[in-house]
């Protein structure tokens, strides 16, 4: 299993991570420069796809359903972490997070 990861300037992530198939894993990205209304996206691009959401946070953690795992977001909010709990080999493919509204 390997996913890599991607991002805008604002952020900035490893350019992967791998582990075997349903051994959770947690894909990490900072974001130093956050400002204090920005969301914390995050989103992933299967093959030959547009990226697609998974979640959004300001704070704190969150469930995240597709794929299952959890979303938590720093004390200060300059990192962010996205933990997928079961991996499967569909799930090895590129993550992204954002800052926005």
């Amino acid at each position: 299993f390997s996913a890599v990861a991607a991002g805008r300037a604002q952020v900035q992530q490893e350019p992967s991570a791998e582990t075997t198939e349903g051994t959770g894993i947690s894909i990490s990205c900072s974001h130093p420069t956050i400002q204090i209304t920005d969301f914390i996206h995050w989103y992933r691009q299967l093959p030959g796809r547009g990226p697609a959401f998974i979640a959004l946070a300001l704070k704190g953690s969150k469930d995240v359903q597709d794929p299952p795992g959890r979303l938590s977001v720093a004390a200060d909010r300059r990192s962010s972490a996205l933990w997928l709990a079961r991996p499967r080999r569909g799930d090895a493919v590129v993550y992204y997070c954002a800052l926005g509204d």
